[in-house]
């Protein structure tokens, strides 16, 4: 049960951290700042699972810096594509696309990802899991429990009700019959549209997925123009 309690703290951890990383770069670009991840928290879960997995795998490697570098990016390619994949089928829509960038598989990921992860696996390896195994060495056995509980009690009420509210957001897309499609002004139309929704958690999810595909447009153009002339009315 202790080891279930370590990693957990772990996997909590590294979302945190990725979340900050994620936020962190985003904002610079966008240069406003943007909240990441589908969850209402602080925290990315795929970041926890990639650590966890590297962590669990690589570190057997760890005598040999190249393999952990390898090992890395095919680990984190594979869990992001895959979730990509999930998502999509689960949502109906695109959350992140990667389309316009180099070596990517399928708009899900990406060549510069890849690098970055296998970077990442060597900072987790070498750097970050020494560190935070020293520091969690500190947390009595007797303190580790409701740590743990607590954290867990809030992440899963989290995932709970954001997943509550990303389900009445797959209902919004399908309502107004969107598929996939790359165009930019129609996009920007759509997610102004749905942001004009005042429901903040709604508005979550667009701020942190800035560039979900959608289909049929054109459609949802000419439908967003007859709602707007029918409000007018009124």
């Amino acid at each position: 049960m202790k080891v279930f309690f370590y990693y957990f703290l772990l996997f909590f951890i590294y979302s945190v951290l990725g979340w900050i990383i994620e936020s962190s770069l985003v904002s610079f670009y966008e240069k406003k700042f943007v909240n990441r991840g589908f969850l209402i928290g602080p925290y990315c879960p795929i970041y926890g699972y990639g650590s966890l997995a590297m962590i669990l795998y690589l570190d057997q490697y760890k005598d040999n810096a190249i393999t952990v570098f390898l090992l890395g990016v095919v680990i984190c390619t594979i869990l992001e594509y895959f979730t990509s994949y999930i998502m999509e089928v689960l949502f109906k829509t695109r959350w992140w696309d990667y389309s316009d960038k180099k070596f990517n598989l399928n708009g899900r990921v990406c060549g510069k990802n890849a690098i970055l992860f296998g970077i990442g696996g060597i900072f987790i390896i070498y750097v970050a899991q020494p560190f935070l195994t020293k520091i969690l060495s500190f947390i009595p056995d007797i303190a580790l429990f409701p740590i743990s509980i607590v954290l867990f009690i809030i992440f899963l009420t989290d995932t709970i009700f954001s997943l509550n509210i990303m389900t009445r957001f797959k209902k919004t897309i399908t309502s107004i019959d969107l598929k996939k499609d790359s165009t930019q002004e129609f996009s920007k139309m759509v997610r102004d549209a749905i942001s004009n929704n005042h429901r903040i958690f709604q508005k979550r999810l667009m701020t942190a997925f800035p560039n979900l595909d959608f289909n049929k447009v054109i459609e949802f153009k000419n439908k967003i123009k007859e709602e707007l002339r029918e409000t007018s009315k009124k």
